[in-house]
């Protein structure tokens, strides 16, 4: 078989991002210890020229290429731009947590831009198998990550864990693409989805294939009442690394979701809608509910957004353009929150202390009052108030479930976001009431400081004008 040129010109930003990943693993393989930075360097510009590509790809049509197995449309080209902004500012936090803790080394980063190939790779895939060569490039390297602290026997624990049961989910989600493969003779996702509608009532077999395919979703996600790693491997694993699982594979979890569901199984909409909303159900009243009693900054973000996961699938359950546009909208701006959330954990951390108690932000207006703002900011918009993004994010995600007649739902996502802001008001109120029980001075360097700066402000304009990107993810599904 005969692959044309013009084959790859959608490819153009992973084979960007691939040979930009070899290339820097090479340099830290032969560089040494002198240059430890020039692997950060690289790695920030790769994601700088692989957001300019992708972006200026926004506008092109809808291709298939390589024989069915890629696609790149609107939908592709904007949640990478997304996924590269977001880690490069994930990138920028980890440097300075790194260097604290004297671990600075480029497989951090190398591991980090080949997730970033396999969120790609799953944003564009047009076949169950190239959907799961992307999910496992993915997980992979995360499970590397999570263990990237080789002295430290919650992160090797972590890593064991989230190990074992994403080997789990992976193997139900393998198991229904079978099934699915077996039922309509074809991996290619349009080719499915003709042959499901053609059938026209829905067998056996799909049923069962839908049920094991959307474990496998779950668990991706971290939804319950498959959320059991979510918050031992955000706890156990370096804050670093925490940053970076807890945002942009959302993202790319999001794009799974829509390849599966949506562009394969939509003639089965009826029968993934009644899972989609038990476990959005579940998600929303376990993740707000725990989330109160925890006293650990990242466990509590942990639970967080597993109630935020909730959210994000009501968006896609609604079934409709709106409702899709809205998903879409909520996990880009949720990554950017999330962030932001566990970078403020690294603004505090020092060498050998690790600021991840809610306890350690006592008094923070005291010790910074520029920072404890941005926090504030950041904990206003994940409880859903306005003016912030996160007000915006629910409210679409509610107007799309709303316009579906299922007005019912809506309310119990309002009266569980109701209980949940009250974790987030406590952050504020240790800021801004408590005594610090630290009188030390903040010692932050230049990169995070302009980098939560910039988060922070970055979520308060997106509420503020919150228009443009919505406009933009609701044109990709036109």
């Amino acid at each position: 078989m005969t692959i044309p040129l013009t084959d790859f010109v959608p490819l153009a930003t992973e084979i960007f991002v691939l040979t930009m990943a070899c290339s820097i693993l090479a340099v830290e393989a032969f560089v040494g210890q002198q240059f430890r930075q020039l692997s950060y360097i690289l790695s920030q510009l790769t994601l700088l020229g692989a957001a300019l590509i992708s972006w200026n790809m926004l506008d092109m049509e809808t291709v298939v290429v390589l024989g069915g197995t890629f696609v790149h449309d609107p939908m592709a080209a904007l949640l990478k731009t997304s996924i590269f902004l977001v880690t490069f500012g994930a990138f920028i936090y980890a440097r300075g947590y790194l260097t604290s803790k004297g671990s600075l080394r480029g497989e951090y980063y190398v591991l980090g831009l080949f997730a970033v190939l396999g969120m790609m790779v799953m944003i564009s895939a047009h076949s169950l198998l190239t959907i799961y060569l992307g999910l496992e490039l993915l997980s992979l390297s995360l499970y590397a990550m999570v263990a990237f602290d080789r002295n430290s026997s919650p992160a090797s624990e972590a890593a064991m864990k989230y190990f074992v049961l994403g080997a789990l989910a992976s193997g139900m989600l393998l198991y229904g693409m079978s099934m699915l493969y077996g039922a309509t003779g074809s991996l290619d996702i349009a080719e499915i989805a003709a042959s499901i509608s053609a059938a026209g009532e829905s067998s056996m077999i799909l049923i069962f294939a839908l049920c094991f395919i959307v474990v496998g979703l779950a668990f991706k996600f971290g939804a319950v009442p498959f959320h059991m790693w979510v918050p031992d491997v955000y706890h156990g694993a370096p804050t670093a690394v925490t940053l970076f699982i807890g945002s942009a594979p959302k993202i790319a979890a999001f794009a799974m979701a829509m390849r599966l569901l949506v562009e394969s199984m939509g003639s089965l909409s009826l029968d993934w809608q009644g899972m989609l909303v038990i476990l959005a159900v579940l998600s929303l009243a376990l993740g707000n509910v725990v989330a109160i009693a925890q006293t650990n900054l990242k466990r509590m973000l942990a639970y967080s957004t597993i109630s935020h996961v909730g959210f994000l699938v009501l968006g896609i359950l609604a079934g409709t353009r709106e409702g899709y546009s809205a998903s879409m909208f909520y996990a880009i701006t949720y990554a950017l929150m999330a962030i932001g959330g566990f970078g403020m954990i690294i603004l505090l951390s020092r060498k050998g202390y690790e600021a991840d108690r809610l306890d350690d932000f006592k008094g923070l207006n005291e010790r910074s009052p520029w920072f404890a703002f941005m926090m504030l900011i950041l904990m206003f918009s994940m409880a859903g108030v306005p003016p912030t993004v996160g007000f915006y994010a629910k409210l679409s995600v509610l107007q799309a479930v709303i316009h579906v007649d299922m007005l019912w739902l809506a309310l119990v996502a309002v009266f569980f976001s109701v209980i949940g802001a009250f974790y987030y008001i406590r952050m504020v109120k240790l800021m801004y009431f408590d005594k610090p029980e630290s009188a030390d001075v903040l010692v932050i360097n230049t990169d995070l400081q302009l980098a939560m700066s910039v988060n922070g402000l970055a979520v308060l304009l997106l509420g503020l004008f919150p228009g443009g990107l919505l406009a933009l993810c609701l044109n990709v599904f036109s």
